[in-house]
């Protein structure tokens, strides 16, 4: 049976000795499922994109990054969705390390992403 984890691309990314919990677990479990979901992520900005600012695709490069930046840090049901995306995707022992400091992780996924989307959209 194929497992969540099996679906991940491995990223390589170093586990430093002075990495703390909090960024062992963004590496090796948030990072992979923001990869693993990346088209979900930008159909569904897209999709965002065309009902609330039809003209996105005319701005300038510097109004659409500022668009996406606050499009993620203010519409709740925005963030909300991509955090349970990307929560859908871990396991149940990630989910465990989650909840501990979902605060936390929460402000990095939707950093992660909003660098991402930012830098996928032309």
């Amino acid at each position: 049976m194929i497992t969540k984890i099996d679906l991940r691309e491995t990223l390589e990314i170093p586990v430093l000795e002075t990495s703390s919990a909090i960024e062992q677990f963004q590496n090796q479990s948030l990072r992979p499922v923001l990869k693993l979901q990346n088209e979900l992520y930008l159909k569904l900005f897209s999709t965002y994109c065309a009902r609330q600012n039809p003209d996105f695709n005319s701005l300038s490069a510097a109004k659409k990054r500022t668009f996406i930046e606050q499009s993620l840090l203010k519409d709740s049901v925005l963030k909300n969705t991509f955090i349970g995306i990307t929560i859908g995707m871990l396991t149940l022992s990630e989910l465990d390390l989650y909840i501990l400091e979902s605060k936390e992780y929460n402000r990095r996924m939707i950093t992660m992403l909003t660098e991402r989307i930012k830098d996928q959209t032309k």
